[in-house]
């Protein structure tokens, strides 16, 4: 494995943490800065929306060579986490969270870039899939220590952990990543181009509606793992750790699938098999061992969509390649959103805790045949 792509999946490794970590500290946080889990709710909220506002912003930084435009963004990451470890007040705290958010599209986006570049022949869904990689390990590893980190010291040492990181990767992307040329130049015109093709939205509708299959489940796993499977709150550490290894796995197979048989195959059906594994999760959610495996190959299809496909968009999108690969980070935290708040509608209208496992299978279809289309038109023989 090259060491620059490691330095890469170090920065993913600290977006991994900054976006999906807040969800286990938020109780934490919220007495530490003495205000109600709504307001602290909101802390995630302007995160995203700094992933939101920060992707488009590459279009003023596209003409900076690739290496110097990853260490920006690093030095970013590193700024916005510091700044929430520091934070003296809720207010503060809300715009640090803000200036951490955005740099994470666009990591994304130029980061596949770089992947590309320096990927051997063939291999470039793998190459994207090591830097990936570290946002699947954050959710392995990384988020639950920063649990416990935050339950038994505080929660101020996770956002310090997090700034360390995104340090470690700014170090390593300058030893590692040798110097890339930028990108030809374009004007702000251009860089919107590709979006006149039918192929880009047919990537972003695989990604927005097949990942949302499997969110409409996963932001509502903690009720449903304890109070309809049963298992006790202490064991949902080693159920969410589950989860992450199948993220992982997702990821690194997916990848190598993409490589040998062509991305929009292989997420097509990935995205067409959820299909089925989401309706097994509703039917034997009160059942221990199968919920554990369906847990795993519904994360795995998660991780094993998203990542082959932001290798794709930079093929799709040439003229506006950071911009395209960057929305798709729009277009996942989007999806993350809309999903859970269909997933909360159905239980709010009766349906049951488990019912959001059923209310994705649309969105599963629409990804899936997405996909096969993009596949049929454009990729067949790849």
């Amino acid at each position: 494995m090259k060491r620059s792509l490691v330095a890469l999946a170090i920065g993913t490794f600290a977006l991994g943490i900054a976006e999906f970590g807040m969800m286990g500290i938020l109780g934490n946080v919220a007495s530490g800065i003495n205000v109600s889990i709504v307001q602290a709710g909101n802390l995630i909220s302007l995160y995203s929306l700094g992933v939101a506002i920060g992707s488009p912003l590459l279009l003023l930084l596209r003409n900076i060579p690739l290496k110097k435009l990853m260490l920006i963004l690093s030095a970013v990451i590193f700024i916005g986490n510091i700044g929430a470890a520091l934070s003296p007040n809720y207010a503060t705290l809300l715009c640090a969270r803000f200036v951490a958010g955005l740099p994470h599209g666009a990591y994304f986006g130029a980061g596949a870039i770089v992947c590309t570049r320096l990927a051997k022949q063939g291999a470039g869904a793998q190459a994207v899939a090591v830097m990936i990689g570290g946002m699947t390990v954050a959710n392995l590893i990384g988020v639950p220590f920063a649990t416990l980190v935050s339950n038994l010291l505080n929660w101020r040492m996770v956002f310090l952990g997090v700034a360390f990181i995104g340090l470690m990767a700014f170090i390593f992307i300058n030893l590692w990543v040798p110097v890339i040329q930028p990108l030809p130049k374009t004007n702000i015109k251009g860089q919107f181009r590709f979006l006149g093709n039918l192929a880009p939205w047919l990537i972003y509708t695989g990604v927005f509606f097949g990942q949302a299959s499997v969110y409409c489940w996963l932001s509502y796993i903690d009720p449903i793992m304890t109070e309809v499977t049963h298992f006790t709150p202490a064991v949902m550490t080693w159920v969410m750790m589950l989860a992450g290894a199948g993220m992982v796995a997702g990821n690194a197979y997916a990848g190598k699938l993409a490589d040998k048989f062509g991305v929009s195959l292989v997420t097509g059906i990935l995205a067409a098999s959820m299909l089925v594994v989401m309706p097994l999760l509703y039917f034997f959610a009160p059942f221990k061992i199968p919920s554990l495996i369906l847990t795993f190959l519904a994360t795995a299809g998660l991780f094993g969509i998203g990542g082959p496909l932001q290798f794709l968009i930079v093929r799709y999108a040439k003229g506006g390649e950071m911009l395209g690969g960057a929305g798709i980070q729009i277009a996942f935290n989007v999806s993350n959103a809309m999903s859970a708040a269909v997933g909360g509608l159905a239980i709010h209208l009766g349906l049951g805790l488990a019912s959001p496992a059923i209310v994705g299978l649309p969105f599963a279809a629409i990804g899936a045949t997405a996909l096969f289309i993009l596949h049929h038109k454009y990729d067949h023989g790849k």
